[in-house]
């Protein structure tokens, strides 16, 4: 067993080597590489499944109780300053690298259906793979300095596969946001490590955590002091997990291909956030005035989302909203300080909502040649509909995902969404009652979304709203995007393949991409029951670090069955009346959406302009930098170059007069000199 844990760290490095070999492989022999794309796929798979099945193997060691292990080496020194780098498994780890693989794996199968016939399917594995061990590099990390290298190298894998389809100009403007935002909170991060370590001297979790908190009682340091280090550190996670304000970026990013739109946010990046909290949770738990920054941010995220999501057409762009809602519930879950429903709420929503945005490239890849392989259209919900019997298997791990993010029971959602509603109740009820709004509106534009895509009469074929959308989306109808052919693999089919992979009306996805949305839909709906009330097996594993399991032992045996219907019932009653609604408008249309977006036009656009957050941004820092720059490139012409300038036209001036006061005359020199001594006889004689 303990060999085991001694080549753990294999499991970040395996991806890496694959991407490593594929990469060289491009650089060196593009062609030859290419050609060998199957072969690539099933290396790059193989590997990230190797390390799957050592992660499992990880978290059953220390489910059976397995003390947690730590390996570190001296990377650099200077004088008494000693940097360590190595590797770190406890229950926390090991879950996360389940959960992280789980997905890989399965998105990279997917993958090979979904980018089939794009020219950059080799590149985009690769991408992946280093993806990948990026994000495994980081849960693995034992200390702030290393969490902070592979915090970045996720950032650069991140801006590389949404800007994958780089000829875009909104796959590139979108990896661009990306880039530049998520720069905003890594470097309010970089301040806080570098805060922490000049107060407690270490990057250690546990050890930062025990001495600041030494040195908040004993009154070296303020507590004022001590919350801006540790809102600093938050600043991190508010950019890589999407919450307000710098939650801006993430919808932009669906221009990446929807297997990317999986992998980044559901289990791996913007979870990355949440699981930094967990690891500095030992210092955040002892300042209250994080705490409350976090919980309150978490939840006006969550509401935020919501509310965005409700007038979403684009199918990915609503997904994304609810990603962002979904992070608000486990950043505010964390900063009441439910520390295991935060990270149980990540491992559920990491299942489902992979499932979700891989049945949405599964919606996509079937209606591009309905919509005549334009991206937009293809991922326009208005152009959908009664895709049920066309893609039964999307369809029905598409509701299974639905079920379990609007947190009816049995399914995963609830048991994690509950525990989350039932601890903040406890610890703040209005908190309670944002979240609990917020399950409502879930619920609603979950079920908008299902309704409008797999039910009622399929509407792809109908001329007049492509021509409709087609106005006011200004764009050009594109032969390439997500999974689409590049435009001579697209002639070539259209014109000598009659049964083409791209048919004129809507069609279930290949096996390699619907195999993974039916593996994903067992955990959707049966991982919830690990967490359940009334038999906690999460938390026996999964607790806040200094927390006694004799202490979760107690809390499990003290169930109080009134109280789990009565607050379970609370938030399944908001989500069904969410979902009635949802069913009354977009199903039986027994209520018009239209007249109601008519009646209350200033809230409807509030929604559908994502509470114009853009257009502030652009306001403010895009243009408002541009006016600056113009203004220092005033300064800089009229002061700078100026000063300049008049110092070259002074020596010019006085070079020119100079040249004809030295003629080589002796008798004129005599004169100039004979005119100095009698200026200065006549200046004394005045003194």
């Amino acid at each position: 067993m303990e060999l085991l844990y001694q080549y753990a760290w294999l499991i970040p490095v395996l991806p890496l080597l694959g991407a490593m070999l594929v990469g060289l492989g491009l650089i060196s022999a593009n062609k030859a590489t290419n050609r060998l794309r199957q072969l690539i796929a099933v290396f790059v798979v193989s590997l990230i499944g190797a390390g799957m099945v050592f992660s499992f193997a990880l978290l059953w060691s220390q489910i059976q109780g397995h003390e947690a292990y730590i390996r570190t080496l001296e990377w650099a020194s200077a004088g008494s300053f000693h940097l360590m780098m190595g590797y770190t498994i406890d229950q926390l780890t090991a879950l996360m690298l389940v959960v992280v693989t789980t997905v890989a794996f399965l998105v990279m199968i997917y993958t090979d259906g979904y980018m089939a016939h794009d020219s950059g399917y080799v590149r985009f594995y690769a991408y992946l793979s280093l993806f990948s061990s990026s994000m495994l590099g980081l849960v693995i990390s034992p200390n702030l300095i290393q969490v902070y290298i592979f915090w970045e190298l996720v950032g650069m894998c991140s801006y590389l596969l949404i800007g994958f389809w780089y000829d875009r100009k909104a796959a590139a403007d979108a990896c661009q946001k990306a880039f530049v935002v998520n720069r905003v909170g890594d470097f309010g991060l970089l301040l806080g490590i570098l805060g922490l370590y000049w107060a407690t001297g270490s990057f250690e979790f546990d050890i930062i955590g025990e001495r600041l908190h030494s040195l908040v009682e004993s009154g070296a340091i303020s507590a004022v002091l001590a919350a801006i280090f540790a809102v600093l550190v938050f600043l991190g996670p508010v950019a890589k997990s999407a919450q307000f304000p710098l939650h801006v970026w993430l919808p932009d990013a669906m221009e990446g291909p929807t297997p990317i739109s999986a992998l980044i946010h559901a289990a791996t990046m913007v979870a990355a956030g949440v699981f930094l909290i967990a690891r500095m949770y030992p210092v955040f738990e002892n300042i209250p005035v994080a705490m409350n920054v976090i919980a309150y941010t978490g939840a006006l995220t969550a509401f935020l989302g919501a509310t965005i999501a409700l007038t979403q057409n684009d199918i990915k762009k609503g997904l994304a909203y609810s990603t962002m809602s979904q992070l608000g519930y486990m950043v505010m879950a964390m900063g009441i300080g439910s520390y295991t429903a935060g990270l149980f709420h990540l491992m559920t929503h990491a299942y489902f909502k992979a499932m979700l945005f891989l049945c949405s490239g599964s919606v996509i890849h079937g209606m591009e040649g309905v919509v005549g392989h334009d991206p937009v259209l293809a991922q326009d919900m208005r152009l959908m509909g009664g895709l049920r019997k066309y893609m039964p298997i999307t369809s029905a791990t598409f509701l299974i995902g639905t079920l379990a993010i609007c947190g009816i029971p049995p399914f995963a959602g609830f048991w994690s969404k509950d525990e989350i509603l039932s601890n903040a109740f406890a610890a703040n009820p209005a908190l309670w009652l944002v979240g609990w709004l917020t399950a409502g509106l879930t619920a609603f534009y979950m079920f908008r979304m299902y309704f409008s895509t797999f039910e009622g009469e399929f509407r792809g074929n109908r001329t007049d709203i492509q021509a409709q959308l087609k106005a006011m989306t200004g764009e050009p109808v594109v032969a390439f995007g997500p999974g689409a052919m590049n435009v001579k693999e697209l002639e070539v089919t259209e014109g000598h393949d009659a049964h083409s992979h791209h048919s004129h009306e809507p069609h279930e996805s290949p096996i390699t991409m619907t195999l993974p949305l039916m593996l994903l839909a067992i955990p959707s709906m049966l991982v919830g029951l690990v967490g359940t009330p009334f038999h906690n097996y999460f938390e026996e594993l999964i607790h806040a670090p200094g927390e006694e399991i004799a202490a979760v032992a107690a809390e499990a045996h003290g169930f109080d069955w009134t109280e789990f219907l009565i607050m379970g019932g609370s938030s399944v009653g908001i989500g069904l009346i969410g979902i009635t609604v949802a069913s009354l408008m977009y199903l039986s249309k027994k209520i018009d959406p239209d007249a109601i977006a008519k009646k209350i036009p200033s809230l409807y656009q509030l929604s559908l302009n994502k509470w114009y957050f853009d257009e502030i941004y652009d306001r403010i820092f895009v243009q408002g930098s541009r006016r600056l720059a113009r203004q220092v490139m005033e300064v800089d012409y009229r002061v700078v170059d100026g000063a300049v300038n008049l110092t070259g036209f002074f020596t010019m001036v006085s070079g020119e007069g100079l040249k004809y006061l030295e003629n080589g005359r002796a008798q004129f020199y005599a004169l100039i000199v004979f005119g100095a001594v009698l200026g200065l006889v006549v200046v004394s004689g005045l003194t």
